[in-house]
Parts: C-alpha cells; structure tokens; sequence
C-alpha cells in the first residue's frame, strides 16, 4: 500500500506555465521558404517571415557567399520583404537560418516539391 501515489499533489501542466521557450511557434513566428520551378532546371527560392529587425539586404549577401549563389530581395506589397535566391538548396538554405541563429528548426516551414 505505500506504493500507491498521492496524484493530488503532482500537476503535470506545471511546466506549460514556465517560459515561452515550451510553446509551439504562431504561425506569425514561421520562416517560409518556399520553392518555385522556372524552366528547365532552373529554380528560385524565396524566404520569408524573417524578422524586420535584421537587415535583409545584408542576408543576401551572406546568402549568396555561403550557398554561392545569385540572390535579391524584392517587396511584393501583400508579403512585405522576400529574399529571393536561385537554386535549389532546401536544406542549406534552412541549415543556415539555424546556424546563424535567425531560427529554430521548430520554426521553419519548407513548402514546395
């Protein structure tokens, strides 16, 4: 009989209230990187949703020294600011928004094929 627990003493929502490190992103905290086909094999990258805080224009270049690649950014009015990259290289792509710390792999969204 004294292995039995008291269950009344022990919370296990506790920790759901320790911190925001626990919670799951809002859809407004995602990356999008997305994918689109041009023709042939060519293909262009957009990421999105990174915070107005950092310079864009200063991630593309080091995007483009890091993936070796051509890259801009452009601001279509319903997205706000997109960096658009060539090719196609999903994985660096998001292995460099960790690396640099824009993003936790909980954050990022790859969309296309």
């Amino acid at each position: 009989m004294s292995a039995i627990q008291n269950l009344n003493s022990f919370d296990p929502f506790a920790d759901a209230s320790k911190g925001d490190d626990l919670l799951p992103a809002g859809p407004e905290d995602y990356i999008h990187t997305r994918i689109q086909q041009r023709n042939g094999r060519k293909t262009l990258a957009a990421v999105q949703g990174i915070a107005d805080d950092y310079d864009k224009r200063k991630l593309v270049k080091a995007f483009k020294k890091k993936l070796a690649c051509s890259g801009t950014v452009i601001e279509p009015p319903e997205h706000g600011e997109v960096i658009q990259l060539q090719g196609d290289q999903r994985r660096n792509r998001c292995q460099f928004l960790v690396e640099t710390g824009l993003a936790k792999d909980d954050q990022l969204k790859a969309h296309g094929f």
